[in-house]
This record gives structure tokens, C-alpha cells and sequence, in this order.
């Protein structure tokens, strides 16, 4: 059976899955009858969502995965090889978004955003891709961002690195005629990438907007899932999902 068929049954492993946009794909594809392995750092929530999604007979479970150590996403890739033979999916999800000017000089922020939302990404690709040639058979979504296409004051740096995702993206599928690539550009989403860091004013502004217009995060997942459910010779290269009302 060729397991990329869109009925076919496929272990997923989806990063920054304790919450947000994470959390709501890894519900709707293991909902969808695929095998999902959750992975973030914040496992006491993992194992709240794996609980819930065992007890309505779904088939998940999780590990700790810190994205910005490489060797810790090979090891978390080399697992699931081991447990399931194979993975054909993975979501790069994760991602912090602590939003400020340039002249705050939130060096420390900037570098965060590179280590987690570019080489978090990067080294996710680099644990499963090995394995997905050799089958000749996988599929990489990366989670980029509206913020990949066009650039908002407070935001240089997070859009720098999701300008990043979505080359990187294109890239990769043009160098494998085998391997899907989906890049998924979300605009306001309900989640928590406004709770931590940034400036008080920025981050404000950009939680206020969102809670006014902001998408469920269960409308990315569902662009996700429409991805991943086409046969093995259609790729969606990528998704815009946006509020109707956002400009």
C-alpha cells in the first residue's frame, strides 16, 4: 500500500504540540485516523492532551522535544523510527513570537526566534528527511506565517525568520521529486505566542487584534489536514489562511 495514499493511515509527529495551533493539529489528524506523536517541552500538557485523546480512542502518545537541540530531534525522529518503522509526516510547528522594535534591542529575543523558528525547523528536516528518501515517500509541513509576506513594524525579526521558513521550504521541494513540502501561512490565530517576551505595547497590540478577528487555531489544523489527505502525486506547496477581515 503506498502509504501517502490520502487513505491511508500515517504516523505524524507534530512539534510545539502542548498548545495553540500544535495542540489543535495533532487533534484533528489523529482525529482523522492517523497515528500522531506529540512533541514539546511542556510535557505535563502533552500528557493532558494524549490522556484525552487515548480515553475517545484515537491513536497518539508524546516526548519532550526541545526543537533548538539537534540532537535531541534526531533522537526524538530516531525513536519513532524504531516504534513505527517509518514517519510520513512531519508538522514543524513550533515557534516564538516576542514582538518589539529593533531599537529595544531584544538581542536575546532575536536570537531565540532564529534558534526556534529557522534552526528548529531546520534541524526537524534534518531528522526525518534521511529516512523519507530513502523510502522515496514523506511529507514536511512547515508552519510559516502571513508575517512571511510582508513585514510589519515590531516584527523584523519574526518575519525575517518566517520569510526564512517559507525559502527553505521552496527550496526543499525543489530538490526532491519525491518528498511533499506544504509551507502553511496563518494570519491572526488564537494561541499563545503573545504571552511571553516582547514589549508590553507590542505584544498588547497584537493580542488585542487577535482577540477581536483572531482564527481558531482548529482552522489552521483543518489546512494542515487537506494537505496531508491528497494522493501521493498532488502536493500543496502552500496555504494562506487568514481572517476574512484581516488586511
Amino acid at each position: 500500500m503506498n502509504m501517502d495514499s490520502s487513505s491511508s493511515r500515517k504516523i505524524v509527529v507534530v512539534t510545539g504540540a502542548s498548545s495553540g495551533i500544535g495542540e489543535a493539529t495533532a487533534r484533528h489528524l489523529a482525529a482523522a485516523g492517523h497515528h500522531v506523536v506529540l512533541g514539546a517541552r511542556r510535557t505535563d500538557r502533552l500528557a493532558v492532551v494524549v490522556k484525552e485523546l487515548r480515553e475517545a480512542s484515537l491513536s497518539v502518545e508524546f516526548a519532550e522535544l526541545d526543537v533548538t537541540d539537534r540532537q535531541g530531534v534526531s533522537r526524538f525522529a530516531q525513536t519513532v523510527l524504531e516504534g513505527h518503522g517509518r514517519i510520513d509526516v512531519l508538522v514543524n510547528n513550533a515557534g516564538v513570537m516576542p514582538l518589539a522594535p529593533l531599537s529595544a534591542l531584544h538581542v536575546d529575543e532575536w536570537d531565540q526566534m532564529i534558534d526556534v523558528n529557522l534552526r528548529g525547523v531546520l534541524h526537524g528536516i534534518a531528522a526525518v528527511l534521511p529516512s523519507m528518501l530513502e523510502r522515496s515517500s514523506g511529507h514536511i509541513v512547515n508552519i510559516a506565517s502571513t508575517a512571511a509576506l510582508r513585514v510589519d513594524p515590531t516584527a523584523s525579526v519574526y518575519c525575517a525568520t518566517k520569510y526564512a521558513v517559507r525559502a527553505l521550504s521552496e527550496g526543499l521541494r525543489q530538490e526532491n521529486g519525491d518528498i511533499r513540502v506544504t509551507v502553511v501561512c496563518p494570519g491572526f490565530t488564537r494561541s499563545e505566542l503573545t504571552e511571553q517576551g516582547g514589549t508590553a505595547e507590542a505584544q498588547g497590540a497584537a493580542r488585542a487584534a487577535t482577540e477581536q478577528i483572531g482564527l481558531p487555531a482548529s482552522a489552521i489544523a483543518q489546512a494542515v489536514g487537506y494537505a496531508i489527505a491528497q494522493p501521493s502525486d498532488v502536493d500543496v506547496n502552500e496555504i494562506v489562511v487568514r481572517p476574512t477581515v484581516q488586511r
